[in-house]
């Protein structure tokens, strides 16, 4: 199975933590992405706004301070909020929506750099038409600041663990068990669902005496726990 992969019907995609812990990831759309655009917009050009009429009295030199300020908010905004909020903007927070890497680990300081300050490309050549562009036309909508930081703008409610399997059949044990194999195999079974297929594989081959020769270790034991519990 590989590390990651895309569905036909939906944009979910999988990745498997050095844990071994199946997640699914939903990359957020355009129309989501334009609305938590336009609330950090409106918020900049308020807080712009009442820079401007604050240092009007300065005249030119206030002029000067207003044109740093507009800089700094309009290139540097974004960063802080990815940095010191958990990835999230207000305007991404207000629809659930946050920016990480792609294998959802914690965006980093020169990924957040790279995906802002690679904005003015997305915006060539005019209302972020390149940006546009490229967010649809790749699986996991990356604009091309996204593709080059290796960074994801996620649904924040939809990154889950893999549901838990419920379609495996109860197994009754080859042999009578001690209440602390019992045990070991109800928490296998119990934890199955957060396992990537490898990961459960592999922990399953430690109980060789009791799957002997079976092909699916990881099912054959996950059947011995929903046995255990009585769920047949």
């Amino acid at each position: 199975m590989s590390s990651s992969q895309i569905t036909p019907i939906d944009t979910l995609y999988s990745i498997n933590t050095p844990e071994g812990i199946a997640l699914k990831l939903a990359p957020a759309g355009p129309v989501l992405r334009f609305y938590a655009w336009l609330v950090d917009t409106l918020i900049r050009t308020t807080v712009i706004i009442v820079l401007a009429m604050i240092l009007s009295f300065l005249d030119n030199t206030g002029s000067g301070i207003l044109l740093i300020l507009i800089f700094l908010i309009e290139w540097f905004y974004p960063v802080y909020f990815e940095l010191f909020h958990g990835g999230k903007t207000p305007g991404k927070s207000t629809f659930g929506l946050f920016v990480a890497l792609e294998n959802a680990s914690p965006v980093t300081p020169a990924a957040s750099l790279i995906r802002n300050l690679l904005r003015f490309v997305d915006f060539l050549p005019f209302a972020y038409g390149f940006g546009l562009i490229c967010l649809m036309s790749n699986n996991r909508f990356q604009r091309i600041g996204d593709i080059v930081a290796g960074t994801v703008v996620l649904h924040k409610d939809v990154i889950k663990k893999d549901a838990e399997h419920t379609d495996i059949n109860a197994v009754a044990p080859p042999r009578p068990l001690q209440l602390n194999e019992q045990q070991a195999l109800i928490r296998f079974y119990q934890r199955r669902h957060l396992l990537s297929e490898e990961r459960a594989e592999e922990l399953a081959k430690f109980a060789k005496p009791l799957i002997n020769e079976q092909n699916n270790a990881a099912d054959y034991l996950s059947g011995m726990g929903r046995w255990i519990m009585g769920k047949r």
